[in-house]
């Protein structure tokens, strides 16, 4: 398979959630001067839940993201700094300025029934002259037919890419094929793919991807991101060597900033717990895990069955605040 692929690191973004977003501008200055340094072409940085996500119901950020974005800029040399952002939570204001502090890429992320609301800021990153990603979130919820659909939307509005994205891990390979397999069939820009692990496959489900046609791939160093992470940046560096595709990155170089520098961040070793093989098994967004340990933790639950129940209902991104609701509510039952 003689391809070239496209790698973005994620863990500076959706890393973030892992680490209750606290990343300071040490961390991002050094983690983007080594990335940069091991030729990684894109590096996304902001609130794990994009532009703006810093308030009471996302978790509030230790650093405001425009200075991590700026620290990121500064200590590049080749590499281009990428955002994401949520239309509702991010805003043009903040698109604007992320631009003006050296951000070359945006990435506009909605729910798969949802790309009609991306319209705006992907046409402002375009007007920016920006790279502009469509990033179709929770792509398993719905079938392949209504992917295309949603993703011929974001097409229509001027993204370069649109990304099948597994936000809750929960997409098995051969899913993976037929939905990229459709989008590369119908669609003239790039397709991508956005993996998360938590039953095991994100590694499986990239291969599948790229197989099919997916050029670019989405990976964070160390398995830094939310739920069990996502797929990790080195060892997909260092298997895509081993099959003749080339991504352009030092696999030694990566292998060791993942070692020296994304490593001590982690509070602990990313892994698949129970909580994050739930939210692969219930289908839920990988970002809710720390929120329903909270909640758990509040209310005395066992923090799987407010996971359920939040797949069980089809709890989306930007419904965060549901996961109290329905921990209360079991609580209630618990108690009568």
């Amino acid at each position: 398979m003689n391809k070239e692929i496209v790698v973005t690191e994620v863990a500076l973004r959706d890393g973030s959630h892992a680490i209750s977003h606290s990343f300071t501008v040490d961390q991002v200055t050094q983690v983007v001067g080594a990335l940069d340094n091991a030729n990684v072409p894109f590096i996304e940085v902001s609130h794990g839940d994009g532009l703006g996500g810093s308030s009471i119901q996302y978790g509030f950020s230790k650093t405001d993201e425009m200075k991590l974005i700026e620290a990121a800029v500064s200590s590049t040399k080749n590499s281009a700094i990428s955002v994401l952002l949520l239309p509702g939570i991010g805003t043009v204001k903040e698109l604007k300025e992320a631009h003006q502090l050296g951000a070359k890429m945006v990435r506009v992320a909605t729910h798969v029934t949802e790309a009609d609301v991306s319209k705006q800021h992907i046409s402002l990153g375009k007007e920016l002259g920006m790279e502009t990603v469509g990033f179709l979130m929770m792509s398993h919820m719905v079938p392949p037919e209504k992917l295309l659909e949603q993703a011929r939307l974001m097409e229509s509005y001027g993204a370069d890419t649109v990304y099948v994205v597994d936000s809750a891990g929960a997409l098995l390979p051969h899913e993976v094929r037929t939905r990229i397999k459709l989008l590369k069939e119908n669609l003239t820009v790039n397709v991508g793919f956005h993996a998360h692990n938590n039953l095991s496959l994100a590694m499986a489900n990239t291969l599948a991807a790229i197989e099919e046609g997916a050029t670019r791939i989405d990976g964070s160093v160390r398995c830094l991101g939310a739920g069990a992470g996502n797929t990790q940046t080195e060892v997909l560096v260092s298997v895509l060597e081993r099959m003749n595709i080339q991504t352009g990155i030092d696999v030694y170089k990566m292998m060791d900033l993942a070692e020296e520098l994304v490593a001590p961040i982690l509070p602990e070793p990313q892994e698949i717990t129970k909580g994050s093989l739930v939210l692969g098994y219930a289908g839920v967004y990988s970002s809710f895990l720390l929120h329903a340990y909270r909640a758990a933790e509040k209310y005395h639950l066992d923090p799987r069955d407010i996971l359920l129940e939040l797949g069980n209902r089809k709890v989306v991104g930007g419904q965060e605040d549901m996961i109290i609701d329905v921990a209360s509510e079991l609580a209630g039952y618990k108690i009568s």
